[in-house]
């Protein structure tokens, strides 16, 4: 007999996820919706690809990666005093999305609760569900920075937090000091922190980013997850990874192997030939997608009714809008005239009122969903 899951873990996994399928963006109509790069993968990682399959990788590789290329991604995480990483440390996966997936249900049981600073990335509290975990939303301050009073009165008694840097949906860096508080309201717990650095090229001028894992008081407690997805336009490869402390990473390529096996050879050797290419062809993607960030805030600023903290990183505006609209009544109706975004209650209880807005578009695009946004919900108000 196949195993289910319970009914009543169904029923709350529909009430928890608000993370509905996207529908085609009708004849028309553009999309300010995906968080996808809309560049091509760099020719040199196609080409790996093809090498590799004409030289015979069509086999099954490691099942925690290719250790050449688990080599590679531990030669460029954070030094760690006192530990030298090693491929050992490092467990390649299918996206970041199954790194995720293979932490959680490796480290969180039922009863156990897991703080998730919100708005935020659904899926976080959907695996949380998956695994018979609770999740104990805590909102975010006005500035969509760590309300970090309120995460003090959460995480005592906690068994992880799980937080995206630089964020998506809000498109929020958390800084250095963030982190560094969050150490120490940690200090002498066993909270275990996930942190979910894929946008970890794409910051804007006058903002930086510090991972957790250069944080002295965070770096032996931290599960790094990362991605080839957004910073080589990579998205379909599905190539991501982890590391952690040694004891979670083991248990987390338990639970990977077992649900999902090794990950395709070629596109591992693809993501070395990745790991290669020139900072040049990485920082025009980058350059491109700050250009429309500026877009965004010109076009956003200064229009009675709808509120934008301008982002620091990644490639979301999350857009908050004075029309008394529930969110996903407001993306229907812009579907409806020609733009697709996402609804803020998609990302958590204090979405609601908001809109996430992706500049991963064309500029030609962007302009356009923009002037439709602004019209709408204008129209909204009258």
């Amino acid at each position: 007999m196949t195993a289910m899951l319970p009914a009543f873990r169904i029923e709350e996994l529909r009430r928890c996820s608000r993370r509905p399928a996207l529908a085609p963006a009708p004849p028309g109509a553009v999309s300010l919706a995906m968080g996808e790069p809309d560049f091509p993968t760099p020719p040199p990682v196609i080409e790996a690809a093809a090498a590799a399959l004409r030289a015979g990788h069509t086999h099954y590789a490691d099942q925690k990666g290719l250790r050449e290329l688990r080599a590679a991604l531990a030669s460029r995480l954070p030094a760690h005093p006192g530990r030298t990483w090693t491929a050992d440390d490092v467990v390649v996966t299918h996206g970041a999305t199954a790194a995720l997936a293979a932490v959680v249900l490796a480290m969180i049981g039922p009863g156990d609760r897991v703080v998730i600073p919100e708005p935020a990335y659904s899926l976080y509290a959907d695996l949380v569900v998956l695994a018979g975990g609770t999740v104990d939303f805590v909102p975010l301050a006005p500035d969509l920075h760590w309300d970090l009073d309120a995460l003090a009165a959460a995480l005592p008694g906690a068994a992880m937090m799980i937080f995206s840097n630089p964020s998506n949906p809000t498109g929020i860096v958390h800084r250095e000091q963030e982190l560094q508080a969050l150490g120490k309201i940690l200090d002498g717990s066993d909270v275990l922190v996930v942190s979910d650095e894929a946008y970890h090229r794409l910051v804007y001028p006058g903002h930086a980013l510090t991972s957790a894992l250069e944080i002295e008081s965070l770096r032996d407690r931290t599960v790094y997850v990362q991605t080839f997805s957004k910073t080589y336009a990579m998205t379909g490869w599905r190539v991501g990874y982890l590391t952690g402390p040694r004891e979670v990473v083991e248990a987390a390529a338990h639970v990977h192997r077992t649900y999902n096996g090794s990950l395709n050879t070629a596109a591992q050797h693809a993501a070395l030939a990745a790991l290669d290419l020139p900072d040049a062809v990485l920082d025009a993607m980058t350059d491109r997608y700050r250009q429309r960030r500026e877009i965004v805030v010109a076009h956003l600023s200064g229009i009675p009714g709808l509120h934008l903290v301008p982002p620091e990183g990644a490639f979301y505006g999350f857009l908050r809008y004075d029309a008394d609209l529930p969110s996903e009544a407001v993306a229907r109706e812009l579907a409806e005239r020609g733009v697709m975004v996402r609804a803020g209650a998609e990302y958590g209880p204090s979405g609601e009122g908001h809109i996430r807005i992706s500049f991963a578009a064309s500029e030609d695009d962007l302009r356009t969903g923009l002037d439709r946004i602004v019209r709408h919900l204008g129209d909204a108000r009258s």
